[in-house]
C-alpha cells in the first residue's frame, strides 16, 4: 500500500517476474510492519536508519540501476508491485502506519488549496484523524526545525545555539545507545497548529517535541534526564572547559523546569530548556498519556521522522515536487473537524471533565485571542473547568503562583493583553464557579482583580474607575500581636492663659 506525493502521475502496469539479483525493496522498517514495494538494496536498511518512512530519489538511483530495475521516464527508481512512479520522487509508508487511520485531504474553503493532494481509494473514511501536509506546510515545518534558537544560561554561563532538528538527532542517538527505544518523534501544541494554519491567531512560543519512548521504570526516567543534560555539553561554545561541568550544573544553568509523571495511566517526563523571549524548547518523553490535548485547536501532532531522515540522507534540497511525505494527526479524533475549528477560531473539546486545572487558563486565553465556543453548552464546560481548577489549586497561594507563572510564560511580548485576559478570567470564574464557599470565591476574585491592577500599574495605565472594583488590604504591621487599633492621644494646649486675680469687683460699665 502506497501513499504517493504525486498520485496523479502514477499508472498501473502488468505484473512481471522480478529481475535477477538481490531484491530492491525501499522503505523496510524494523518491527512488524513493512512498506509495500520499498526498501534498500538487498533488504538492508539504508544508512542504518530505523525511521518509519524512507524517501527515494537521486540518492537511491544508482543503487536501483545496479540491481537491474527499470527506471522511470525521469530516470528515477521504479516502484515494485502494481505501481510505477513517473514523478521526480516518491515516498512510501508502512502498512501498520496506515492501519491506525485513513487519510483524508482538505481543500476548498478550509485551506484555500490542495491539502495533501487527491485522496486514494483507501482514504474514504469520514472520521480520518490523519492527513498529509502540503508543500506550504512542509516549508513552515522546515523553517521551524531549521531555525537556530538561543538557550540562555543563568549567570555567567554562555548562550547555547540550538537547532531543533539537531537536538532531536543527538538525543535520539544517545537514547538508542542506552537501549531506550524511540518509536517516533512529533511536533506538538501551538507550533504544530502554526504549521498547519499560519493565520490561526494562536501564534506559538514554546517548541514542544514529543519522543514516544519506552519508559518502563525509574531507571529509564533517570537515563532520559542524564542523556538530555549530557547532550547540552555538545552545544557549548568552543573554548569552554567541559571537564568540570557536572549534570547538576547544566540543570541549574539551562533548564527552566523538569516534570516527571509516573502512575497507572500516565508515564512521561518533561525537560524545558529556557529562552529569555519565552520560546522554550520543551523535550517531552512519553510512554503513555491518557489525555493528550485540551481543545481541538491544540490537538495536532506532526510526525517528524520522514523529514529528519530527509535531512540526513538527501543531497538535494526540498522542492515542491521532491519532498518527504509528512503526516499530521489530530488526537482530538477527526482531523477535518479539528482543522475547521482552527481555521474558524472555534473552541471545542471532548470529555471536558478530564481536562486538568490549567485548561481554564487556556480557555480564557483562547477567548482573548478571538476564539468562540462551538455551542451554547459552553456554560457546562466552564463549570467543569472551574471545578477542576479549584481541585488542582485549592490554596490561594497555589492559585496566585499558577496565575503569575501563566502570565509570565504565555504573554511574553503581549503585555497589553494581560489585563483583558485577567478580566476575562474574572468573568468566567464569577459566572461558573459552583464548587466553592462564598468567601473562597470572593478570595479568588479579589486575587484576579489585584493582579489586573498590578498589570495596569506596570504598564502605567490609568484604568476606567467605573469598571474597576478596588479592594483594600490592611498594612502588614496589623498582623503584629502587639498592635492595637486604639491609642490615647496626648493633647498639647495651643496657648496658655495667664490667670489674673482681682481684689475687688470691676465695674460692669
Amino acid at each position: 500500500m502506497l501513499k504517493l506525493q504525486r498520485p496523479d502521475r502514477v499508472r498501473r502496469r502488468q505484473q512481471k517476474p522480478p529481475p535477477p539479483g538481490p531484491p530492491l525493496r525501499l522503505g523496510l522498517r524494523r518491527g512488524r510492519g513493512r512498506g509495500a514495494g520499498v526498501a534498500c538494496v538487498g533488504g538492508r536498511v539504508w544508512a542504518g536508519m530505523h525511521q518509519r518512512y524512507f524517501w527515494c530519489g537521486a540518492a537511491l538511483r544508482d543503487a536501483a540501476r545496479a540491481v537491474g530495475t527499470r527506471g522511470t521516464d525521469q530516470g528515477q527508481v521504479a516502484l515494485g508491485g502494481h505501481f510505477m512512479a513517473e514523478g521526480e520522487g516518491y515516498f512510501a509508508m508502512a502498512e501498520d502506519e496506515l492501519a491506525v487511520g485513513a487519510y483524508i485531504p482538505l481543500g476548498g474553503d478550509l485551506s484555500g488549496g490542495d491539502f495533501g493532494g487527491p485522496c486514494l481509494d483507501y482514504c474514504d473514511s469520514p472520521t480520518a484523524h490523519c492527513n498529509v501536509l502540503n508543500w506550504e506546510q512542509v516549508q513552515r515545518l522546515d523553517g521551524i526545525l531549521s531555525e537556530t534558537i538561543p538557550i540562555h544560561g543563568r549567570g555567567n554561563f554562555p548562550t547555547l545555539e540550538l537547532q531543533p532538528s539537531l537536538i532531536v538527532k543527538v538525543v535520539r542517538r544517545r537514547l538508542a545507545d542506552k537501549r531506550i527505544g524511540v518509536r517516533d518523534v512529533r511536533l506538538n501544541g501551538s507550533a504544530a497548529s502554526h504549521v498547519l494554519h499560519q493565520d490561526s491567531g494562536l501564534g506559538y512560543k514554546d517548541l514542544d517535541l514529543i519522543f514516544c519512548a519506552d519508559l518502563r521504570g525509574e531507571e529509564e526516567f533517570q537515563t532520559v534526564k542524564d542523556v538530555v543534560l549530557d547532550c547540552l555539553l555538545d552545544f557549548l561554545p568552543e573554548g569552554v572547559n567541559k571537564e568540570k561541568i557536572t549534570p547538576l550544573t547544566l540543570k541549574e544553568a539551562y533548564v527552566q523546569k523538569m516534570v516527571k509523571v509516573c502512575n497507572d495511566s500516565d508515564r512521561w517526563s518533561l525537560i524545558s530548556l529556557s529562552n529569555n523571549s519565552g520560546k522554550n524548547v520543551e523535550l517531552k518523553f512519553v510512554d503513555s498519556l491518557r489525555r493528550q490535548f485540551e481543545f481541538s485547536v491544540d490537538s495536532f501532532q506532526i510526525k517528524l521522522d520522514s523529514l529528519l531522515l530527509f535531512y540526513e540522507c538527501s543531497e538535494n534540497p526540498m522542492t515542491e515536487t521532491f519532498h518527504p511525505t509528512i503526516i499530521g494527526e489530530s488526537v482530538y479524533g477527526d482531523f477535518h473537524e479539528a482543522f475547521d475549528h482552527l481555521c474558524n477560531k472555534i473552541i471545542a473539546t471532548r470529555n471536558p471533565e478530564e481536562i486538568r486545572g490549567g485548561g481554564l487558563l487556556k480557555y480564557c486565553n483562547l477567548l482573548v485571542r478571538g476564539f468562540r465556543p462551538a455551542s451554547d453548552e459552553i456554560k457546562t464546560l466552564q463549570r467543569y473547568m472551574c471545578s477542576r481548577f479549584f481541585i488542582d489549586f485549592s490554596d490561594i497561594g497555589e492559585q496566585q503562583r499558577k496565575l503569575e507563572s501563566y502570565l509570565q510564560n504565555h504573554f511574553v511580548g503581549l503585555e497589553d493583553r494581560k489585563y483583558d485576559y485577567l478580566m476575562t478570567l474574572h468573568e468566567v470564574v464569577n459566572e461558573s464557579t459552583v464548587c466553592l464557599m462564598g468567601h473562597e470565591r470572593r478570595q479568588t476574585l479579589n486575587l484576579i482583580t489585584m493582579l489586573a491592577i498590578r498589570v495596569l500599574a506596570d504598564q502605567n495605565v490609568i484604568p476606567n474607575v467605573a469598571n474597576v472594583t478596588c479592594y483594600y488590604q490592611p498594612a502588614p504591621y496589623v498582623a503584629d500581636a502587639n498592635f492595637s487599633n486604639y491609642y490615647i492621644a496626648q493633647v498639647q494646649p495651643v496657648f496658655t492663659c495667664q490667670q489674673q486675680t482681682y481684689s475687688t469687683w470691676l465695674p460692669c460699665n
